[in-house]
């Protein structure tokens, strides 16, 4: 009896927690579907609320602009570079950083790991960091990769991760005579995948969305990531959509839609091959902790 309630209570849950997980994708997927087809719609078609789910009235008028915008891809590129390069340096230090503070050979080890771990309750706020990076001349693409190549938060992540693997593993490889680049590299990553996806989705994503810092900081129109130049893209358009909004051959809303899309497919593209290689990092990761 009370196994035949239990499975009760069992497949009640699991359908009300899938029911829940699918409401909630629903509702997070909508907004990407509704942008794609506001973009691909028809002027008429939009601004009479016929648009819900699929594009009505087809119209690529505003894909055609972006194309046709030396600017837009420029920033494009720039982003990459951020993206790419920023991610290297990132992992790179904060692997290394990371690495290091979990050896008790380390002088100094525990002031080292409470100073990183303060800069995560204090900072010294926005107008003092400002001064800092203009002193520094953060002000080109060189400058934003290097200055803001590394968080706290995912040294400690690491560290922490690098901590649990089994000291008897590292001492046979020290007998075996492994230098610590040797044990960082052959030992220490490859058993820390599942901390090395999470990390890098997470330096990766941040670099992606790049916009406060880049555009108080960059000086060079060339130089401006994607974020930034929709930004300008779209506060530029609506001084002209306020003077000639009815003259447009599309409707107004139509052009900062498409620039989303376009700034979104590169990821949608990504995601699931990384999402891929995750779930098979969390889960040598689970095992091997």
């Amino acid at each position: 009896m009370n196994i035949d309630r239990l499975n009760r209570s069992e497949i009640i849950f699991k359908a009300f927690s899938y029911a829940f997980i699918t409401v909630f994708a629903l509702a997070a997927l909508y907004p990407v579907v509704y942008g794609i087809s506001a973009s691909m719609s028809g002027k008429a078609e939009y601004e009479t609320g016929k648009v819900i789910l699929i594009p009505r009235g087809l119209n690529f008028q505003v894909y055609k602009l972006i194309y046709n915008d030396k600017g837009f891809w420029i920033s494009y590129i720039n982003t990459l570079f951020y993206t790419v390069f920023g991610t290297t340096w990132s992992m790179f230090v904060s692997v290394t950083g990371a690495y290091a503070l979990t050896k008790n050979r380390l002088l100094f080890r525990k002031q080292l790991n409470l100073f990183v771990v303060f800069t995560m309750w204090f900072n010294a706020g926005i107008i003092p960091m400002y001064l800092n990076y203009v002193n520094m001349h953060v002000n080109n693409r060189w400058g934003i990769v290097v200055a803001f190549g590394v968080q706290a938060y995912n040294i400690i992540l690491l560290r922490n991760f690098f901590s649990a693997i089994p000291g008897e593993i590292e001492e046979a490889a020290l007998v075996d005579g492994v230098n610590e680049f040797q044990m960082l590299g052959q030992i220490f990553m490859p058993m820390s995948k599942a901390a090395l996806a999470t990390v890098t989705l997470f330096y990766a994503t941040t670099r992606w969305n790049g916009y406060f810092w880049a555009r108080i900081l960059l000086t060079d129109p060339m130089e401006l990531p994607l974020q930034v130049y929709m930004r300008i893209l779209v506060e530029n358009y609506q001084a002209m959509i306020d003077d000639m909004g009815d003259l447009l051959p599309y409707a107004a809303d139509s052009y900062v839609y498409a620039i989303l899309v376009c700034s979104i497919v590169p990821v949608l593209i990504i995601y699931p091959y990384i999402q891929k290689y995750f779930a098979k990092g969390v889960n040598m990761g689970g095992v091997k902790g």
